[in-house]
C-alpha cells in the first residue's frame, strides 16, 4: 500500500485545520468516456451508486441497467435516478460495444457470481459490499481479477470519507506512534419489515453494517491473529446486536454494530489510538475529526486538533472518480485483493458466519 493515499492540503489556525481533498478529476478531451452499466437493484445502496455515476458524465456514460426480477425493475423504473436509461439483459450488457466496467448492485446473496462473470467478460468491476457469505468464491473472484489484471473496487464507503483519508494519512505516517487500540460504532434502527429482509442473510447487524468499519480497521492494523465474535439475536431470528473483539500484533479492537439504535447516525464512529496520538471520528457522516498529537505534524499542532474538513459533494462521489482514474491509468488502484480477502475472512468471522 502506499503511505500517501492523498495529497492533503492542510491550514491550522490556534489549533484547528482545515482539510481540503481535490477532486477535481476530468476526462480529457483525447480520452472516451468510461462505458459502464449496472447490474442488479436490490442492493441497499443501488440507487445511490447510479446516481453518483450519473453526476460524472465528464468521465462516465452508463450504457444500460440489468435487473431480472419483475418486482425489483418495476420499483426501480419509478425511481428517477434510472430515468432514461436502457434496460438491457445480462448478456447485452457484458457485449455492449467499448463496455469498460460494471457496478455489481444486486441483492447480497448474487453479488460475487455476477462480479464473476463480469470480470469473465474482462471487464472493470465495482462490487457493492458484503461480498456474499462463502469465502472461497469470494477469494477465487478476487484471483481471477488479478489473473485478468481487472480492479475490483469494493463498495465499502469510507475509504474516500475525508476523516478517515486522513487518519489514514496520519497513521501511516506515523503521526499517531505505534496503533495500539482501535473502537467503531456502526449501528442503526431499522423497520420491522427491514428486520425479516435483513434475517434473512447471514451475519446479522455486523455483516450488514459492520462491515465497513472493518475494511478500514485492517487497513490501518493489518491482518489480524484472532476475532471473537458476540452475537446477539432479539425476539426474531436477526443477530441485531453484535460485538466483534479483534486482535493484532500490536493491540485490540472493538466493533460494534446493532439495528436497534435509535438515530443511530448520531452515534456512529471511529477511533485509532497510538502511541504519540489519538485520531478520532464522531459521527462519521458528515465528518467531524479531532486529532490529539504529541508532536506537531504538517499544519497540525501539538495538542488537541479540531479538524475542520472539506464537505463531501456526495456519499459515493469519490469511489466513482478514483475507479475512473485507475481505469485511464492516472493512478494504480490502491486496495489490492491481499487486502480485500483478508477483509472479506474477517466480516464473515466478526459476524458468526
Amino acid at each position: 500500500m502506499n503511505p500517501n493515499r492523498r495529497n492533503f492540503l492542510c491550514t491550522t489556525t490556534s489549533g484547528a485545520a482545515s482539510l481540503a481533498i481535490p477532486h477535481s478529476l476530468k476526462a480529457k478531451e483525447d480520452k472516451p468516456k468510461i462505458k459502464i452499466g449496472q447490474i442488479g437493484t436490490g442492493h441497499p445502496h443501488a440507487a445511490g451508486k447510479m446516481a453518483a455515476i450519473r453526476k460524472l458524465p465528464e468521465l462516465f456514460e452508463v450504457v444500460g441497467v440489468v435487473e431480472t426480477d419483475p418486482k425489483l425493475r418495476k420499483q426501480a423504473e419509478t425511481n428517477k435516478t434510472y430515468a432514461n436509461l436502457k434496460w438491457l439483459t445480462e448478456d447485452q450488457l457484458l457485449n455492449h460495444d467499448g463496455l469498460t466496467a460494471v457496478a455489481v448492485e444486486t441483492e447480497v446473496a448474487n453479488l460475487v457470481s455476477t462480479a464473476s462473470r463480469c470480470i469473465q467478460a474482462n471487464k472493470h468491476v465495482h462490487l457493492d459490499k458484503p461480498g456474499g457469505a462463502e469465502h472461497d468464491e469470494y477469494r477465487s473472484m478476487r484471483m481471477l481479477a488479478e489473473r485478468k489484471s481487472r480492479i475490483v473496487q469494493m463498495g465499502y464507503m469510507f475509504r474516500y470519507n475525508a476523516g478517515f483519508e486522513l487518519v489514514y494519512h496520519a497513521a501511516k505516517n506515523g503521526w499517531l506512534g505505534e496503533l495500539f487500540e482501535g473502537h467503531g460504532v456502526m449501528s442503526k434502527k431499522i423497520s420491522s419489515g427491514s428486520r425479516i429482509a435483513l434475517a434473512k442473510q447471514p451475519g446479522g447487524a455486523m455483516y450488514e453494517l459492520g462491515c465497513h468499519l472493518i475494511d478500514s480497521l485492517i487497513y490501518l492494523f493489518g491482518i489480524p491473529k484472532k476475532i471473537t465474535p458476540f452475537t446477539r439475536k432479539g425476539k426474531d431470528d436477526l443477530l441485531d446486536n453484535m460485538l466483534a473483539v479483534f486482535e493484532f500484533e500490536s493491540g485490540t479492537a472493538t466493533i460494534r454494530s446493532s439495528v436497534n439504535e435509535p438515530q443511530g447516525f448520531r452515534r456512529r464512529q471511529f477511533t485509532v489510538v497510538g502511541t504519540e496520538g489519538v485520531a478520532d471520528i464522531r459521527p462519521l457522516e458528515s465528518p467531524k475529526l479531532e486529532l490529539l498529537l504529541e508532536k506537531p505534524h504538517g499544519k497540525f499542532v501539538r495538542g488537541v486538533n479540531q479538524v475542520e474538513l472539506s464537505k463531501s459533494d456526495g456519499r459515493y462521489d469519490g469511489e466513482f472518480r478514483d475507479l475512473a482514474a485507475a481505469i485511464y491509468g492516472e493512478k494504480e488502484f490502491e486496495w489490492s485483493a491481499t487486502h480485500d480477502v483478508a477483509v472479506h475472512a474477517a466480516v464473515l468471522q466478526a459476524s458468526g458466519i
